[in-house]
């Protein structure tokens, strides 16, 4: 009997033991699951901050590729209007720098203070990219005004170049019928011969014996001409013998001029003051050797163009 009660003892000591272990691994159960539901939490706060740095970092780098375009986009345009735009080029190198610096976060932290700078300076760049639009709309609108200005002053200039051509070309006309107009005319043209004896012959049929002549002896007059000016006339003679060619001799007074930009034997010239008052001209030409028979011409010119002309027969 002593022996059962001596045992029951133990055994409640023994199911105090077991209760006490009990709520001590229930309470350590308890605080580890408190413990890893804190840590779960944080883990989530943590995973959300990282995925709200990632979502604020790459809204801050596309905010900053799109000032990036702009500005290229604005130095562009200013490029085509035929401006500098250094200050441009320089802001679009600050903007890759920051770039740069703002994916180099993607690997680390992106603080608070970091975020803030960047955001101002966006803002600020922002600013800077709508004044320099107004700036670019209103450097637009005066070219535009200026081109218009410029597109009418140039129709106005080719309308007085094409009267000033339409005048010179009138005047042009003008002095080609003027000059054409101012041409001598040589009237009353007369061929007569002279002898050893210095004695003259003439003839209405303009027939001579070539024997018999010395000199030849060409006279004429100026007709009247009120459109040429009064002033010296260079008049040429050329005398043609039947062959074709023209009778030419330095040591009496002939040489050379220009007839329709062709260069041409002149037999003898002199220069005279024209007065309009139909002034005789006289030539008075030895060949100092025999003449040759046949048809022979004498044309007579001023200014290169010719003015008169005659033929006479030596026999």
């Amino acid at each position: 009997m002593e022996q059962n009660e001596n045992t029951e003892p133990k055994n409640k000591s023994r199911l105090l033991l077991i209760v006490a272990l009990f709520l001590v691994l229930a309470g350590i159960n308890a605080l580890l699951f408190y413990m890893n539901n804190q840590k779960g939490k944080q883990n989530e706060q943590l995973t959300a901050e990282v995925k709200a740095k990632d979502v604020r970092l790459e809204e801050q780098i596309k905010q900053y590729e799109t000032l990036k375009a702009d500005f290229e986009r604005q130095s562009q345009e200013v490029q085509a209007m035929g401006l500098a735009n250094d200050s441009l080029e320089a802001r679009i190198a600050t903007i890759n720098s920051d770039l740069l610096k703002l994916r180099s976060f993607r690997k680390g932290s992106f603080s608070l203070a970091e975020q803030a700078r960047f955001r101002n300076r966006a803002t600020n760049l922002e600013q800077q990219l709508r004044k320099k639009d107004e700036e670019i709309a209103q450097l637009k609108a005066d070219n535009e005004v200026l081109y218009t200005e410029t597109t009418t002053l140039k129709e106005r200039q080719n309308k007085l170049t094409d009267t000033i051509s339409t005048i010179a070309r009138t005047n042009q006309e003008l002095s080609e019928k003027v000059a054409v107009a101012s041409r001598l005319q040589a009237d009353n043209i007369r061929v007569n011969v002279i002898n050893a004896r210095n004695k003259e012959k003439d003839d209405d049929d303009n027939e001579f014996k070539a024997k018999r002549v010395e000199k030849i002896k060409v006279t004429f007059n100026l007709a009247r001409n009120d459109v040429s000016p009064k002033e010296t006339k260079q008049i040429m003679m050329r005398l043609v013998e039947p062959d074709g060619s023209a009778l030419y001799n330095l040591s009496t007074g002939g040489g050379t001029f220009m007839i329709d930009g062709s260069e041409a034997f002149y037999t003898a010239k002199q220069d005279i003051v024209y007065d309009n008052t139909r002034q005789p001209v006289q030539f008075v030409y030895a060949k100092g050797a025999a003449y040759k028979t046949g048809l022979h011409t004498v044309e007579l010119y001023e200014g290169g163009v010719m003015i008169g002309k005659s033929t006479f027969t030596l026999k």
